[in-house]
């Protein structure tokens, strides 16, 4: 029997279902993979040491991603075609966490994604930085494989 040692957190890929570009899976960062229940107190009669608190909904948080711009991008394009043309593709998001062997240890299958909010990082002549791309995206709910 072997002991078992938490995988490392920086060893991912991320594809979307609208591209098949090899460069679209390649974040430096992707955040917000988390769930929670809205919560909704209810006061008995007669009992006042504590309030009931029944969960009413699933709250997802939204994705973000980051990454080193790309100047060719059919995700870039599929968030445009939403900001510039109000033309909203949902599309689903698949993030995995790897092993060393490149198999996933754990998928995250997210539904019905859309772009919410696009970022380009400052451009700043005093500095010799590469630019950043942010994507906060909104989905409905994801699974975990």
């Amino acid at each position: 029997m072997t002991d078992y040692y938490p995988p490392w957190g920086f060893y991912y890929r991320v594809a979307f279902s609208c591209s098949q570009s090899r460069n679209d899976v390649r974040f430096q960062t992707v955040s917000g993979l988390s769930v929670e229940y809205d919560m909704e107190e209810f006061m008995e009669g007669g009992e006042n040491r504590f309030v009931h608190k029944l969960p009413v909904r699933t709250k997802y948080a939204d994705l973000v991603l980051k990454r080193g711009m790309l100047t060719d991008s059919e995700v870039i394009e599929w968030c445009l075609r939403a900001f510039r043309d109000r033309e909203f593709m949902p599309t689903d998001i698949t993030v995995s966490l790897m092993n060393e062997k490149s198999e996933p240890l754990r998928t995250w299958k997210i539904v019905q994604a859309i772009p919410k909010k696009w970022v380009v990082s400052d451009l700043n002549a005093n500095e010799s930085s590469v630019v950043i791309e942010t994507m906060e995206i909104s989905y409905r709910y994801f699974t975990i494989q």
